[in-house]
């Protein structure tokens, strides 16, 4: 499955490099490019904007709060803009109830 991670914190980092162990095709980015590297040198490819994580089947977020999420998610060239038809995005980020 092609997959796009944003968000490379414990967690992220964490389930990403999990997800890249199964074989499956991950895009990660984060803000931080030294966080990136980490995953890659573990197969992953790199994103250098958000839009570029977002090109497969789904992204997975693992954002801090409901600002990190809303600014990933809707700024321009974020998420939403970026999405192909069909693709998912899994919300992990710690955010209240919508």
């Amino acid at each position: 499955m092609k997959i796009g991670f944003i968000g490379l914190g414990r967690m992220g980092s964490a389930m990403a490099a999990n997800l890249v162990k199964a074989r499956h095709d991950v895009t990660v980015f984060n803000r931080s490019p030294d966080k990136r590297r980490k995953l890659v040198e573990l197969g992953a490819h790199e994103a250098a904007r958000i839009a570029d994580a977002c090109r497969g089947e789904a992204v997975i977020t693992m954002l801090a709060d409901d600002a990190a999420l809303s600014s990933v998610t809707l700024a321009d060239g974020g998420i939403v803009a970026s999405l192909p038809k069909g693709a998912i995005h899994v919300s992990m980020s710690t955010v209240s109830v919508a």
